[in-house]
């Protein structure tokens, strides 16, 4: 992006963050409603296609809905209902206009009228009220992790892993649908077991199995709140790989025109366990004719181009099992665990790497500077890999002022946002920090932007060189002192 650009695009990003708009944003997706609510019957589904693909190893939902003003006012609330054990494994919430590409995302909170209810919901505000009997088409897409069984919950360490997710057939809505059906989508056609429903009129029955697809529907009006469950059970010979915790480190040096990062890991496999101890020696014969397994053996870490210094390092020392390569096409580091993980398996590691600041950083005016790096990076598998917890803390340069960022990340992630201050080497008073914290993120937002301006005078820059100067000669005159000083006893005759 050109520098002349950016300053003026970033002004007129109305949802800059601050501490006080962030703990706005919060208060208000927390506000409750009263424990008899129940969301009005203004809107009907007038046609809604649910698309849940099983792909990857979590579950991503998408639902295209056709809705319809059935009040006799304007209306801009539309309410998605979830069960307290979704809310609290869904993520990447985001709502678009599926005629307007431009238009949205439109506003998504979570809002809680009764702790002790099972349901619980989202409200989406339209960004026009919808006028009576008129229509709007909606694109919902979410995210659910942790959201598979493996079944069987053991297996040997050559057999074929399945896993069963549990769904309705019909889509969960608190307003009448009038026509409706569910896609369901795998990455392979082995789906030996899964639901059957009785049809109706032309359909003997349900689902119809295309390939690697089910298809539930298409089912004629179901009112609000109806419910369907089923269940399905494929094959998925990849890692099942959930990150419970990453910690990612972003320190910016001005003088030493560098951008730093460290990433903390805390992996898990959530597949199937090994119904018997590992076999090395199997393993290695395996390595020769290299069939589909379950285990993790390798993670690959796309990076931008120009990263150099990359290191990675596990709970016992360095990994010399990892391969780095950069050139002027690509940054890519390679890591290969100590051993395979297999399903109830963990994994700590760390990585590392230095970057050029000029590929993340510009000065745009004056003493003002904009700081543009991706909120997620994280490994690139072809099975996708899930976050259920991320904090991204980004070090300023001592004496930053007038703080603000903007990240693309979906806000019903985001769980919370501060600046503070962090005291690191030779500080005097502290480097400005920049935290915000994530739940439920998916690979698929990686490289989504966190952008952060801020003000840095040549006084603030100047600080830790004079620091260290005036320290420098201090300590050398207090040498010289004590130098001169005559330690030695004298006798008295």
């Amino acid at each position: 992006m050109r520098t002349s650009a950016l300053f003026p695009a970033l002004l007129s990003l109305v949802s800059l963050v601050s501490p006080t708009r962030a703990a706005a944003a919060d208060d208000a997706s927390q506000a409750k409603l009263p424990a008899t609510f129940k969301p009005a019957q203004v809107f009907k589904n007038a046609n809604l296609v649910h698309v849940i693909s099983l792909e990857r190893n979590y579950v991503k939902e998408s639902i295209n809905v056709l809705i319809e003003n059935i009040d006799s006012k304007p209306q801009d609330e539309y309410y998605l209902p979830f069960t307290a054990d979704q809310m609290s494994r869904l993520g990447g919430l985001e709502v678009k206009d599926r005629k307007d590409a431009n238009a949205g995302p439109f506003g998504v909170e979570a809002v809680e009228f009764d702790p002790e209810s099972d349901i619980q919901y989202y409200r989406i505000r339209l960004p026009a009220p919808l006028k009576a009997g008129g229509q709007q088409t909606l694109g919902i897409s979410y995210y659910y992790l942790r959201a598979y069984s493996p079944l069987p919950a053991s297996i040997a360490q050559d057999e074929s892993q399945f896993l069963a997710y549990s769904f309705s057939a019909y889509c969960q809505s608190v307003y009448d649908t009038t026509k409706q059906k569910t896609e369901v989508k795998f990455s392979s056609g082995n789906i030996p077991d899964y639901t059957k429903l009785p049809g109706f009129g032309d359909a003997k029955g349900f689902p119809q199995k295309q390939g690697s697809k089910l298809i539930y529907g298409p089912f004629d009006h179901k009112p609000a709140g109806a419910a369907q469950p089923v269940q399905v059970r494929f094959e998925f010979t990849k890692p099942v790989s959930h990150v419970a915790l990453l910690e990612r480190d972003v320190e910016v040096s001005h003088w030493g025109g560098n951008v730093a990062f460290e990433e903390r890991y805390e992996l898990y496999h959530r597949g199937a366990n090994l119904s018997s101890l590992f076999n090395r020696v199997k393993w290695a014969q395996q390595a020769y004719y290299n069939p589909p397994s379950s285990a993790l053996k390798e993670l690959r870490f796309p990076l931008r181009v120009g990263s150099a210094d990359a290191y990675y390092t596990d709970a016992i020392g360095n990994v010399s099992t990892s391969r780095f390569r950069s050139n002027k096409r690509e940054a890519l580091l390679e890591i290969k665990p100590r051993y395979p993980v297999f399903g109830g398996w963990k994994y700590p590691f760390t990585i590392g790497w230095n970057s050029d600041a000029k590929n993340f950083l510009r000065r745009v005016s004056g003493n003002s500077y904009v700081l543009n790096i991706p909120f997620l990076e994280g490994p690139k598998q072809n099975e996708g890999i899930e976050y259920e917890q991320v904090r991204v803390q980004v070090l300023l340069p001592e004496g930053a002022e007038n703080v603000k960022f903007y990240t693309s990340i979906p806000s019903s992630s985001i769980t919370e946002a501060t600046i503070g201050v962090r005291n690191t080497y030779l500080d005097t008073a502290g480097r400005t920090s920049v935290t915000l914290k994530a739940r439920n993120l998916v690979d698929e937002v990686r490289d989504r932007e966190l952008i952060i301006t801020y003000d840095y005078s040549l006084m603030a820059s100047l600080r830790k060189p004079i620091l260290v100067f005036t320290s420098t000669i201090g300590v050398l005159v207090a040498a010289w002192l004590i130098g001169g000083v005559n330690v030695q006893f004298s006798s008295r005759k």
